[in-house]
């Protein structure tokens, strides 16, 4: 039987813990990790594992999660659960420590299937009965380099730029409303100057924190050096496959200690030198690939390019802010009939420059609210 769902059946009915979200960033760690547990009213939880892996927990497994995060020694959780369910306290700390070694494996593996190999119920994250989303999107800015190519364009002009407090604000509100997950995107997000100040409030507050970027600038290791230090987690790198430029910033980002996910929008001109480009990602160790269409007659060779991607061990990802592509892969099949990609509006929300509230990029005829004016439960439900 499930750890999980045992620990169900081994206790009465208690008193849940108070709603809340409860954070844990382990800096020291030999692999560096944070935590998110999201605490519900009827006492279970969802735990955030560095905002990509999304566990549902009952609420006895919730109260493990939460004496991890809070540092309590196992001899200590065992004893207040002990205390709390009136059970037998060798019993507790025998689950206490099934539970932490599972979790200390889902943190120190990052390619794990939590179902298939550690007895976990992994979240879809769309159907995990959210009370808020687990990723903000936030567009800085509209502006784009000069020469930049049209379907990286924005749908909508903004009248203005939100300032850095304003910002600030809405970083802080995300994370009262328990949003663990920032990315910041444009637009070209490293025309803001005010971006390593963001990426540093975003840490402060304990927020894992994205950048959606070209990567021309980050070709500065100095810059570069900035934002790691200031706290950025990963990035979305936009790839322009013709423009050597583009390869000279990749080259110069891959060595550093950051994750990095690159994004390929193939067209009627790239598409056919699109295999030796996946060669070449391979061959700079890039392991995480996402790819957009610009035509939908492309749908084809799109097929076969994620084929090829999994031969070269390049993992696709489906569910990140990308630039303005007019078809994305993960909408050929959606139901809805706005073409959304399945958790758009709820998983993540995608924040305007003006703070404008839209379900995912590109949607901009369905604004739902404003983040720096209006409350997350105004809009959210």
């Amino acid at each position: 039987m499930k750890l999980i769902n045992r620990l169900t059946d081994r206790f009465a009915k208690v008193e849940p813990l108070p709603v809340g979200t409860h954070h844990l960033q382990a800096v020291q760690a030999e692999k560096p990790y944070r935590i998110h547990l999201r605490l519900k009213k009827d006492g279970s939880g969802i735990l955030i594992l560095n905002a990509s892996t999304v566990l549902q927990l009952n609420p006895t497994a919730a109260e493990y999660a939460f004496h991890f995060i809070k540092g309590a020694s196992p001899e200590e959780a065992a004893k207040q659960i002990s205390a709390r369910y009136r059970v037998n306290k060798k019993m507790a700390l025998e689950d206490y420590n099934n539970f932490m070694d599972q979790i200390q494996t889902l943190i120190s593996t990052p390619d794990l299937d939590p179902v298939s190999f550690l007895n976990f119920d992994l979240a879809a994250p769309h159907s995990a009965g959210l009370t808020a989303p687990l990723r903000l999107d936030c567009a800085l800015t509209y502006r784009l380099p000069s020469k930049t190519q049209a379907e990286y364009a924005p749908t909508k002009r903004v009248d203005r730029e939100l300032t850095t407090e304003e910002w600030q604000t809405i970083l802080e509100k995300a994370w009262a409303a328990g949003i663990p997950h920032i990315t910041f995107t444009g637009g070209e997000a490293t025309l803001r100057d005010d971006l390593p100040k963001l990426i540093a409030h975003a840490e402060g507050i304990g927020q894992v924190c994205g950048l959606l970027t070209d990567g021309l600038k980050l070709a500065d290791k100095k810059y570069l050096n900035l934002l790691l230090q200031t706290g950025l987690d990963h990035i979305l790198f936009i790839l322009q496959p013709d423009n050597k430029e583009s390869w000279t910033a990749l080259e110069t980002i891959m060595p550093e200690d950051i994750f990095v996910t690159v994004h390929l929008t193939l067209n009627k001109g790239n598409v056919k030198d699109s295999e030796p480009t996946l060669d070449r990602l391979a061959g700079l160790n890039v392991q995480s690939l996402s790819l957009t269409i610009s035509d939908n007659s492309l749908h084809e060779t799109y097929n076969t390019l994620c084929d090829k991607a999994a031969e070269l061990g390049l993992t696709l990802k489906f569910d990140l802010p990308v630039p303005y592509s007019a078809n994305h892969p993960v909408a050929f099949d959606a139901q809805e009939e706005d073409n959304i990609p399945d958790g758009a509006g709820r998983v993540w929300l995608y924040v305007e420059p003006d703070g404008d509230v839209l379900p995912a990029q590109g949607k901009a005829d369905q604004i739902v609210g404003n983040f720096l004016r209006d409350e997350l439960n105004e809009f959210y439900f």
